[in-house]
């Protein structure tokens, strides 16, 4: 039986001045990253995920999705590798977390990055990857049904972080949350009327070329961002 995978996530954010060296790594660390052999790995632009366009890079974070067979391949990347050492070097704040596939449905660049599921959602805190490549012309009415979710989501009980990730500022977009409960995502998710709307409509609509959901245990974590580990409030 196929082991389930280990995902490891890393957000940093750098001062200012430090944004063109930023840039820059996210062009050379693609060669590294080839090197070091994680099954999977994005490096990730970051926004506030309000509107899911070029107005909402955040160009101080920025984020690393890998996926490992093991967590001593997770460990090793992370504390003997060049690429995350790099960015620290940079950085005046990261925070990571290592997760373990609860579900994950759909692809990511034509692959099913995270492995098999490994069960019932855990009592702690969880985490959500989603991912979608919009079709051009469909966008527009994505775009139009994003407010009311943000607005729900304001709202939503048990939310502890949630950034927008991406691939480019615009058409490929995705969203990092972390969640206290497994409860308190499915209550946004499937009970709130406006995302329940969208949800229906992208499939109706076929809005999306590619899309992938995802859910994760989270079982180590640590640093911060935005001054503080969103799992130690």
């Amino acid at each position: 039986m196929q082991r389930p995978a280990v995902c490891r996530i890393d957000l940093f954010t750098v001062p200012r001045a430090a944004v063109p060296r930023a840039v820059v790594r996210m062009a050379t660390d693609r060669r590294r990253l080839r090197r070091s052999a994680p099954l999977f790995w994005k490096l990730l632009g970051t926004g506030d995920g309000r509107t899911f366009d070029a107005r909402d890079a955040d160009l101080r974070r920025w984020a690393l999705l890998t996926v490992w067979s093991t967590d001593r391949d997770a460990d090793a990347f992370a504390r003997a590798g060049t690429v995350v050492a790099g960015w620290r070097r940079i950085a005046d704040e990261q925070w990571w977390a290592t997760l373990r596939p609860i579900r994950s449905t759909g692809r990511w660049s034509g692959r099913q990055p995270f492995g098999p599921a490994v069960g019932a959602a855990p009592d702690g805190p969880i985490a959500v990857v989603t991912r979608a490549r919009l079709r051009p012309a469909r966008a527009g009415r994505f775009w139009r049904a994003v407010p009311p979710i943000n607005d729900d989501l304001d709202r939503a009980e048990g939310l502890l972080l949630r950034i927008g990730i991406g691939e480019a500022p615009v058409g490929l977009q995705g969203t990092f949350s972390l969640w206290s409960s497994a409860t308190d995502m499915q209550a946004f998710a499937y009970r709130g009327a406006p995302h329940r709307d969208v949800m229906r409509r992208s499939v109706e609509e076929r809005w999306y070329a590619e899309e992938l959901f995802a859910r994760f245990a989270v079982t180590a974590s640590g640093g911060t961002i935005f001054g503080h580990d969103p799992l130690r409030h």
